[in-house]
């Protein structure tokens, strides 16, 4: 549950908001869905080291899938690769907290990234969808996006007229709610690093109340120890107390024959 909540600043982004800041959009036709082994994109949480195997119990929830370009890639993606060409997509599949789910001969819109090893991934950008099926409505949603005239379909999407106020309206507008988050971002990590300094300093007094603890607890046991010494100094005192009128009364006789002597 804990793994599946959403960070408390999060807010929904638009599909035309979420688009400007995915790394690649393809429109694409998948041929082929091949299953995938457990793996560091395909596992749930509960079988990173399941008792038979890493691949127990994960039966049919992981795939990849074989996809063809029915257009270049959007303006802006980082892919340089033209219409017609095929790619393996991974990360596919029945997660914990998401699904990234396909179907063979059909056709999607698809938000993808790149990561360090060029496998393709799903890019969820703010925590949201990033698969869409290839319907009227995101065909209108998508129509700015790609080149139609190197489209294999481009009589099914070319119907779409963009209205580029509207879209130039839409992009200040995420350009605007971008800063905001961005801005968002960076008071979030001014105050993690006030957190962070205040957790020092809180640590640090906490280590200067132990000390003064204990200087405490030893100033008590000292003093303890200093009333002992005074009370058996005291006890030695009185008893030795007693045996001083006896002396003080020889010295009275002694000086008094004295006296008579002379």
């Amino acid at each position: 549950g804990g793994g599946c909540q959403l960070p408390a600043e999060w807010r929904p982004l638009s599909e035309g908001c979420r688009a400007e800041l995915a790394a690649i959009i393809v429109y694409a036709r998948v041929l082929a869905l091949h299953p995938d082994p457990y793996g560091a994109y395909n596992y749930l949480p509960w079988q990173r080291d399941p008792p038979g195997g890493p691949q127990q119990g994960a039966g049919d929830l992981f795939y990849s899938a074989e996809i063809e370009l029915l257009c270049d890639q959007a303006w802006g993606s980082m892919l340089e690769v033209p219409a017609g060409s095929r790619l393996n997509l991974t990360g596919l599949g029945y997660f914990s907290c998401h699904s990234h789910t396909v179907m063979q001969g059909y056709a999607y819109f698809f938000f993808l990234r790149m990561d360090e090893n060029y496998i393709l991934l799903p890019h969820g950008v703010n925590f949201q969808e990033a698969i869409f099926p290839d319907t009227q409505e995101n065909r209108r949603m998508f129509a700015s996006l790609f080149q139609f005239s190197n489209c294999s379909q481009a009589q099914h999407v070319l119907s779409f007229s963009s209205d580029w106020e509207i879209q130039e309206d839409n992009r200040l507008m995420c350009s605007s709610v971008q800063k905001a988050l961005f801005e968002e971002e960076d008071r979030v990590k001014k105050l993690q690093q006030k957190v962070a300094t205040l957790e020092k300093r809180n640590k640090q007094l906490r280590d200067r109340v132990k000390k003064v603890k204990r200087s405490l607890r030893q100033a008590r046991k000292n003093s303890r120890h200093m009333e002992l010494v005074n009370r058996k100094l005291s006890e030695k005192l009185s008893s030795a107390g007693g045996q001083i009128p006896y002396i003080n009364s020889l010295k009275q006789e002694n000086s008094h024959a004295t006296y008579l002597k002379v």
